[in-house]
């Protein structure tokens, strides 16, 4: 499926007194892996709630091999386990500038109609945008 990368520079206020990433701020670059996967296929998160469609994370594993540190350059890649369904799940390798493996991670996210609240099936123009 889908894979695509992005390049993130870990900022001060990232980091905890030893300089290191803290744990909670990994959901944060998966967050930006999603946003960019989609936007490089045209698709914004924007536009999808415009059009009543939100897509929450119901799910989310981390698993951390090595520490990264305040202004170290990371690479999140993201990439697409299967087609979406009600539901699409992300898998995700964070590694560093000399590319060693730090963290890696899944996500599942599912498809809901904003009015009534229910889960639905992925919209059409997702599913042809991953097809291309």
């Amino acid at each position: 499926m889908k894979i695509d990368e992005i390049q993130i520079r870990v900022r001060y206020g990232e980091t905890d007194q030893m300089g290191v990433v803290y744990h909670g701020n990994y959901a944060l670059y998966l967050e930006m892996g999603r946003i960019e996967w989609l936007r490089k296929l045209g698709i914004s998160y924007k536009s999808m709630e415009e059009n009543g469609v939100m897509l929450p994370v119901v799910s989310m594993t981390v698993n951390y091999k090595k520490s990264a540190c305040y202004d170290d350059v990371i690479n999140v890649k993201t990439e697409v386990v299967k087609v979406p369904t009600a539901k699409i799940e992300f898998n995700y390798e964070i590694t560093n500038e000399a590319g060693e493996l730090l963290t890696t991670a899944s996500t599942t996210l599912v498809f809901i109609d904003m009015k009534t609240n229910r889960p639905i099936r992925a919209p059409q123009y997702i599913l042809d945008a991953i097809k291309k």
